[in-house]
């Protein structure tokens, strides 16, 4: 197949990239705005006669609709996702994520292509942090952010246009992901690589806030299994079982870097900051025989770390500025 990617220079999207190329014998283009979180240098190397990059919007209709007529296939990550960016200026958030994937279902439905959705867990809100409960495919909605509450309206953009216009299109919403090529300002890089220019990495609140950690790895497989086997109309969770708080994930990094476990700074919790997320896979792993590589969150941790040892060339231009946007507001 031909298939476009959308983001596909940014964190989960070039991941998918990469994942595709070396596992299938299909053919890539990435549409990418190249925005601050998209990374061109995440699609170095990459074989020009099974890749190609088109620089643009997916908010901008003629392109896309030019794009979409030589595809058999789209993959949609395209997506503003900083929820603190989020809170200091919504208006990104809602062009790209609802009236961007409105301009791409729009573009699916005239040209009858299979279009699968990528979304979140935090459309469903949050749980308790002794709720046993896991978010599944029939969790009511609950977004607490206007990023979440964005990815929540584009969710339920593309089930009206399956359901009313016949497209062919799918949904997946994963927990939290860690991996290559994610922007330093996320948690788990940001942790790492403080802790590689010997700065102490930094908490929010107490560090109590639970997520539920998949590889980019995992989560790129289970979208292709999707994309090949999933039910049309359907939505699936994406996870690995791999619930922990954010103080356990600071310990394990500092100590697979040889620092002390406690060597870490608390700072101000950040305004509606969700207390858990859990996702129950269990229909995506009976369904379509789905299975995480990476079912040991600390294996995937190390592997992770060791990439951005090894890149900092990769990562190390962005590092001052997120530091000194981060430093502004006080975290």
């Amino acid at each position: 197949m031909k298939i476009l990617v959308t983001g596909g220079a940014g964190f989960i999207g070039s991941n998918f990239v990469h994942y595709l190329i070396d596992n299938t014998d299909h053919t890539v283009t990435v549409l990418d705005k190249l925005t601050y979180a998209g990374n061109r240098a995440s699609l170095d190397g990459l074989p020009a006669d099974r890749f190609a990059f088109v620089q643009g919007d997916i908010a901008d209709a003629p392109l896309v609709d030019r794009l979409f007529a030589d595809h058999d296939a789209v993959v949609h990550y395209a997506a503003e996702s900083h929820n603190d960016n989020s809170l200091d200026d919504p208006a990104p958030f809602v062009q790209t994520n609802l009236v961007g994937t409105f301009t791409l279902l729009e573009a699916a439905r005239e040209h009858g292509t299979r279009f699968h959705h990528i979304s979140t867990d935090e459309v469903y809100g949050d749980l308790e942090l002794d709720d046993p409960a896991r978010f599944t495919d029939s969790t009511p909605y609950n977004p607490s952010s206007p990023y979440s509450s964005t990815k929540a309206g584009s969710d339920l953009l593309v089930r009206a246009w399956v359901r009313s216009f016949g497209v062919q299109a799918t949904i997946s919403n994963c927990s939290n992901n860690y991996g290559p090529y994610q922007h330093v300002e996320k948690f788990i890089p940001r942790q790492i690589t403080n802790v590689l220019r010997g700065e102490r990495p930094k908490l929010y609140g107490t560090g109590e806030n639970v997520r539920d950690w998949i590889h980019a790895d995992d989560h790129s497989s289970a979208v292709l299994s999707i994309l090949q086997e999933g039910r049309i109309g359907e939505t699936y969770l994406i996870g690995a079982d791999g619930e922990k708080n954010n103080k356990q994930v600071v310990e394990l990094i500092l100590t697979e870097l040889g620092q002390p476990a406690d060597a870490y700074d608390l700072v101000t919790d950040r305004p509606g900051h969700d207390l858990r997320y859990a996702i129950d896979s269990s229909k995506l792993r009976s369904e379509l025989g789905w299975t995480p590589r990476y079912a040991d969150f600390t294996s995937g941790l190390a592997a992770t770390i060791r990439w951005y040892r090894d890149h900092e060339d990769w990562w190390g231009p962005q590092k001052q500025a997120t530091e000194d946007r981060y430093k502004a507001q006080g975290q």
